[in-house]
């Protein structure tokens, strides 16, 4: 679908209010769709646009930390807690507003 769009790696993203996937077949992949449904709820919480800043000065400081993309984007406080919840279908019924600061570190 968007494999021209996306990353190497990268199965999709969420752009408010849209969740873009690579290939169709993660069109029906619960635990990428509750992943993907927690970053809306995230970039709502911000007000969508500074979501998108966050994400990527939390990604540079991370990156300068690290020096690796990927360990930088596996320890964004925002991919922190989809990571850690993804697989809890009802994470989204009782998650508290501003959740993701408790994956600051």
């Amino acid at each position: 679908m968007n494999k021209y769009l996306l990353a190497k790696g990268f199965k999709g993203l969420s752009l408010y209010p849209f969740i873009i996937v690579k290939y169709a077949r993660f069109k029906n992949d619960d635990v990428f769709l509750n992943h993907e449904k927690i970053h809306l709820r995230q970039q709502l919480e911000l007000l969508i646009l500074p979501f998108y800043l966050w994400y990527v000065l939390e990604f540079l400081w991370r990156y300068l930390r690290y020096r690796n993309s990927y360990k930088a984007y596996r320890n964004i406080c925002f991919e922190r807690e989809a990571y850690r919840r993804e697989k809890d279908f009802d994470y989204l019924s009782r998650r508290k507003t501003w959740s993701f600061l408790k994956y600051l570190r």
